[in-house]
Parts: structure tokens; sequence; C-alpha cells
């Protein structure tokens, strides 16, 4: 079953093709940061041109990848919500029109269910006889963007051979998210601890502001901090239960660079990093990340205290592509439970991780989606969607 997934959400537009929901095909991507990095964040209504200028060309160039035709597109799926409302329409309506002229079932996904499902692309390749009781899909007939394609090789000859495990933890990280979800099967999700303020990539963001740093903050932090060691202190924020606060932890670190300066504390943030050596900007970073890290990975473990039925756990979203969260989450957590990251090519935005997500609605026996009736959903729960 090859599926089409397209993503919109925010600042890239993606197209990929993916065989049974685990062997990517192709994966094209166009990215805006080059155009936001000017102005420290995404534009919306610039996000959403940009969308309509790439998204034929980005769909055109996964079908190329794949070698595919649309005769071999089983099914389209978009994603619908949340995210920016302008970049969220052009997806879904590139997906409707596509889905009506060329007589494909549609399903609407959730941004957040997709980065879960990266997870499964790439652990091993479905076996065609485990497809005999799956639903069954109508079939009709059916200039190239820059972009960034990834093929995963595997065997053809196991089933999932090594995906995660159920009931399993979620840990959704990113710009907009920060998230524990308990997966007692497929496509069921149930939010057990969220942020009450601002989300880590949020947080990472506004950090690297402080410091000076590129955006996105994420991959520049990460890439001061090597050069930088552990020195400032920061506190952990007192929150009760398995909720996130990091809108403290920014504002923790702003006081310590004015500290560390000898400024006072109306002095303005946006210059503070002009008062920074090289080695305390890298310092700053270090101590920032590490103890982000940290913060998440004590949840994770109360997480698990809490349900030590759980089997596996699966980290995802844009900041799981961080090598220091990825080295403390294998050094820390229990040694017995697998602990997956998805490729870090495919921890950002994708069409691949939307079409593993499609086909495992699929799977699930979710209904397909009405393309006369499909709306976005800027703000929406993953719960509501599983």
């Amino acid at each position: 079953m090859k599926i089409l997934g397209i993503e919109t959400s925010c600042d890239e537009t993606a197209a990929a093709v993916v065989k049974d929901g685990v062997k990517i095909l192709s994966n094209a991507v166009v990215s805006q940061i080059d155009i936001f990095a000017e102005y420290g964040g995404v534009i919306p209504e610039v996000a959403a041109r940009s969308h309509l200028e790439v998204i034929l060309p980005v769909i055109d160039k996964a079908l190329f990848d794949a070698k595919c035709s649309w005769d071999d597109i089983d099914a389209i799926a978009v994603t619908h919500a949340p995210g920016l409302l302008g970049s969220l329409l052009i997806g879904t309506l590139t997906a409707r029109t596509l889905a009506i002229l060329h007589c494909k079932p549609l399903y609407a996904v959730h941004h957040l269910k997709s980065h879960v499902y990266a997870n499964w692309l790439g652990v091993g390749e479905f076996e065609n006889t485990s497809l005999r009781n799956a639903p069954s899909l109508p079939s009709s007939r059916g200039s190239i963007a820059p972009v960034v394609a990834r093929c995963h090789k595997g065997s053809s000859e196991r089933y999932f051979s090594n995906s995660p495990l159920f009931p399993l933890l979620a840990l959704v990280v990113s710009g907009g998210h920060t998230q524990i979800l308990y997966m007692r099967g497929h496509n069921r999700f149930e939010i057990i601890g969220t942020t009450r303020d601002d989300a880590v990539g949020e947080c990472f963001d506004k950090v690297a502001k402080i410091l000076g740093l590129p955006y996105p903050g994420g991959p520049s932090i990460a890439k001061a901090a090597m050069e930088g060691v552990d020195k400032y202190p920061l506190p952990h924020p007192n929150v009760a239960g398995l909720d996130f606060s990091f809108s403290g932890l920014k504002t923790a670190v702003l006081r310590a660079v004015q500290k560390e300066l000898k400024l006072p504390i109306s002095h303005p943030s946006h210059d503070l990093h002009n008062h920074l050596s090289p080695e305390q900007v890298a310092d700053f970073a270090a101590s920032f990340q590490k103890t982000a890290v940290e913060i998440l990975l004590k949840k994770i473990d109360k997480a698990l205290e809490l349900h030590p039925e759980v089997k596996s756990i699966v980290v995802a979203g844009g900041v799981s592509a961080n090598q220091e969260l990825r080295k403390e989450a294998r050094r820390k957590l229990p040694k017995e439970l697998p602990i997956y990251f998805p490729e870090p090519t495919l921890s950002g935005d994708n069409g691949a991780m939307v079409a593993a997500a499609g086909f495992f609605e699929i799977q699930s026996g979710v209904a397909q989606t009405d393309p006369y009736k499909l709306n976005i959903y800027p703000r929406v729960s993953i719960e509501k969607e599983g």
C-alpha cells in the first residue's frame, strides 16, 4: 500500500510516498528556514505564500523520486491540525483537489500523531501476507523543486521487526508542543502530561535570542553547547504531576546572563549578547541545554513510575534531533526499555511521517475523510483525533 503524505502545518512544504507505513520511497522537503532566519521566527502570511509557490512541484518531486504515477498511489494523507491557519489551508486544499481529481481516498491527520509515527519509518518493511485483512482501497489512473530526499533500505521478510511495543510512552517535543502521551495501541492516544506555558522548542528559540544565536534556536544552541561547559546552575520548575513549564527556565537564563555581566534587570534582553564573550555564550548554551534535557527526562522517569506496564518509549518532534537528549535518554532511562528516536532528518516536519500516520489510521479502521467537507483546526487535542 503506497500513501502520498502532504505536510504544510508551519514552514516546511513537504510531500512523500511511503509503502506500508514503514518504507520511505521518497521524501521531498522545501524549508523556509532561510527566509525566517532574518526575522527570528515564522511569519504566518509569508509562510502560506511560500507554500503556495512550491506545493505542486514538491508533490511532483515526491512522485518522481518514488518512481510512482497516480495509478500507484492508494491513498492521500494530509496534515489538517494543528498549525498555522494559512499554511494548513494550502496543504489541505491541495490534497482535497488531488483526491477528487484522481479518485483517491483522503485521510486527515493530526500533526503530533505524524511526529509519533516517524518512529515507525525505516524500522522494517511490511510482510505482504499481513495485508490479507487490510481495508481495500479504490484505485484509478492518474517542474521539480529543490528538495532534500532520503530513502531507507530494508528487508521485506519481516513485519515491523524493530517497531515500538505497546503500551508505550511518547515524548513529543517541538517548537509548539511538549507532551507525554500514553499509547495502548495504534491510533489510541492519551495525554498524561503537557506544558503549562512555553514548549521546550520555543524555550530553545527564546534562549538563543538572548545569547545572540541564529534562528532556529535548537540547532544553534546544540552547536554552541559543544564548545561550552555546564557552569551556570539553573533551576528546575516545580510543577506537580507530569506537566511541564519552561517559561521560568527562559527567565532564569535571562537573569543569569544579566548577573554574569553585572547589568541591571532593566537592561534590554536583545542587547545582552553584545556583552557576552564566545566562551560565555557557549557555557550558557551548555548549561541551558543540560537543564532542559534533565527536566524532560525526569518527567519521563515519573511517568514510568505511574505506568510500570510500559514496554517502550518513543521520542518525537523537532527537539528529538537534539544529540544531548538522545545521549542522556539512553544513559539515564531504564536499560531494559527500548527507546526510539526518528532519524534526525525525520525529526522535523516532513511528508513521510504524515503518510505513515495515514497508513496506521487505515489499519485502525479510521474512516476516510470526505474531501468536500475536510476542515482545518489550528488548535485541537490529539485525543480528539485518536
